[in-house]
């Protein structure tokens, strides 16, 4: 983690605009070719409450937040009084005396009092405060306001021209004031960066929403639920640019089965929600595994149980998805890491689904969906739709007895859609024969059992489990899964400023589980520390359940937060 890389955040109420200020210094740190994360807190409340967004801007690539600060706008005293003492010696904080006086000094700080409601009024509109307080901040920083005029006009340019003029004006205002009042000695500058800037910013939710397009994504149902709602905002956003439908539902159980009708019609479809939606879903993910029908669902975990934290993030849902419904039946669960993953692994999600004929669950959370990264341009040439056994009409002409559930080698069989001339078949909830008809046949139920639990064993031939990363000869070897990753990869760089030296083990795909992989590396590690957003160390179980393997050192939070890089690599230090 760069020692001086510059670190804001903006504070106040709901309804402040918090998020869209964020969005706005995020992308116009981004557009100086510089790499970011953003990343937002906020209680479930339309109005009032403590609203953050912290932007992480350096010069090298950044994989997390940080618990720390240097540059503050606190728009209210509960910011400034929360957050006073995260700022790191030599930081800033930006306020208005009309908002509130500061009664907490620290001499290794700097307050700058900007007059942001008088500014705001002076111009024409109180609501300008904002981006008043961004001009402000990018004075404070020393940086390119010209940058930020550009990221203005882009933003507002459906709007006309008069709100586009005020906030232009706002922007250069905040910053002459800052410019003409203060003489700040800030020592966490970064400077643009030149050259073509290859990158995008994106977070976890866009990242999905595009890579299931780019999947071939045609139908989407949902019932919105934090934090998973913005899928839903996105992909409607697009219905028809890219000819999709996107279907609101009236629950996540009607969701659900519309796009277990969706594919079994042959049309890639998905549905996303959280845990509380997941648990409505679960009947019907039962139905789509006996009858072989392709499902991909994906869960953004919330605290729970029942309505829990709603706009929280936690990693608590993993053994729930692993054994839901009843029966037993194969399901694939992944768990991307970063937007990058969230991108690919919905595409792979979806050939999978279609290719073994098995539902396939995403594991994601609120801070992986809702927090912005900055990464490489997505490569999309080598994006390959992989539909698996349907049989086309030419096929089917000289078929005369349809076995849709036939018995194979892999466990995969011939799959029709509706309409197709001598592809009939019966598709039911009840245990089938190879035709569909129920049967309750001893000897065939165990071979239908039987032939569905194959297709794991093929699945897990065709998947690419990650490598170590870090020296294989580490002083500690860290497992995770999920949002942990960028976490665990800033701690590393901690670590190794301390001199120790760290590797890491994520697990990408949870079901199936790469057993020999991570009973190879478990048994050569020094010291392992397993990383978990849960109390129950679930992973960790599961490990153990493979394996026969305990990881002893377990970092356990579960306060409705994400890790910051500091607390693991204090945590592991502890280990160490």
């Amino acid at each position: 983690m760069g020692k001086n890389d510059l670190i804001w955040m903006i504070g106040g109420e709901a309804g402040w605009g918090i998020q869209s200020a964020g969005e706005i210094f995020a992308k116009t740190f981004f557009k100086g070719g510089l790499h970011v994360f953003a990343e937002t807190e906020h209680p479930s409340m339309i109005r009032g409450g403590h609203n953050t967004f912290q932007v992480r801007v350096s010069s090298e690539k950044v994989y997390s937040h940080s618990e720390y600060i240097n540059l503050l706008v606190a728009l209210n005293y509960e910011t400034f009084e929360k957050h006073i003492g995260d700022l790191k010696s030599g930081g800033v904080i930006i306020y208005d005396e009309k908002d509130f006086k500061p009664d907490k000094l620290r001499d290794d700080i700097t307050l700058l009092q900007v007059p942001l409601s008088k500014i705001a009024v002076d111009i024409g509109n109180k609501i300008l405060r904002n981006s008043i307080a961004i001009g402000a901040s990018v004075a404070v920083a020393d940086y390119d306001i010209s940058i930020l005029e550009n990221i203005i006009k882009g933003i507002f340019k459906s709007k006309s021209a008069d709100v586009i003029e005020m906030n232009t004006k706002a922007v250069r205002a905040g910053y002459n004031y800052v410019k003409e009042n203060y003489n700040v000695d800030f020592k966490y500058k970064v400077n643009p960066v030149s050259g073509v800037n290859n990158q995008i910013l994106i977070s976890g939710i866009q990242s999905f929403s595009i890579g299931a397009i780019k999947a071939g994504l045609k139908f989407y149902a949902a019932y919105p639920m934090s934090p998973s709602t913005g899928i839903l905002h996105y992909l409607a956003s697009k219905e028809r640019e890219y000819n999709i439908v996107v279907k609101q539902s009236e629950d996540e159980i009607a969701a659900v089965n519309m796009v277990i009708g969706a594919m079994f019609a042959g049309v890639r479809a998905m549905a996303a929600t959280s845990g509380g939606g997941f648990s409505l879903m679960v009947e019907a993910l039962g139905l789509a595994g006996i009858s072989e029908t392709p499902l991909v669902i994906i869960n953004c975990q919330r605290p729970g149980p029942s309505t829990g934290m709603p706009t929280r993030t936690e990693q608590s849902d993993l053994r729930f998805v692993l054994h839901a419904s009843q029966g037993e039946f194969p399901r694939v669960v992944i768990a991307p890491g970063d937007v990058e993953e969230c991108f690919y692994e919905i595409q792979n999600a979806f050939n999978i689904a279609e290719k073994f004929q098995v539902q396939v669950i995403i594991l994601a959370d609120a801070f992986l969906c809702n927090s912005m990264s900055s990464v490489e341009r997505f490569n999309t040439d080598s994006i390959e739709i992989e539909r698996g056994l349907l049989i086309s009409e030419k096929e089917l002409e000289n078929v005369e007895d349809y076995k849709r559930f036939e018995f194979t080698e892999t466990g995969v069989s011939p799959r029709t859609i509706p309409s197709q001339k001598n592809g009939i078949f019966i598709a039911t909830g009840n245990e089938h024969n190879v035709y569909g008809h129920i049967s309750e046949n001893k000897e065939n139920r165990t071979n239908m059992v039987n032939k569905r639990a194959k297709k794991m064993e093929s699945i897990k031939k065709e998947i690419k489990y990650l490598s170590l990363i870090g020296d294989e000869d580490a002083d500690v070897t860290i497992f995770g899964w999920g949002s942990t990753k960028g976490p665990i990869l800033e701690a590393m760089k901690l670590l190794k400023e301390d001199g120790i030296s760290a590797n890491y083990q994520q697990i990408l795909y949870i079901n199936p589980f790469p057993k020999e992989s991570v009973e190879s590396i478990l048994n050569k590690s020094k010291k392992t520390v397993i990383i978990e957003n849960n109390q129950t160390a679930q992973l960790e179980s599961i490990i153990k359940e493979q394996t026969g393997i305990s990881i002893p050192n377990k970092i356990l939070k579960y306060d409705g937060r994400p890790f910051s890089p500091e607390m693991v690599y204090e945590k592991i230090k502890e280990v160490i």
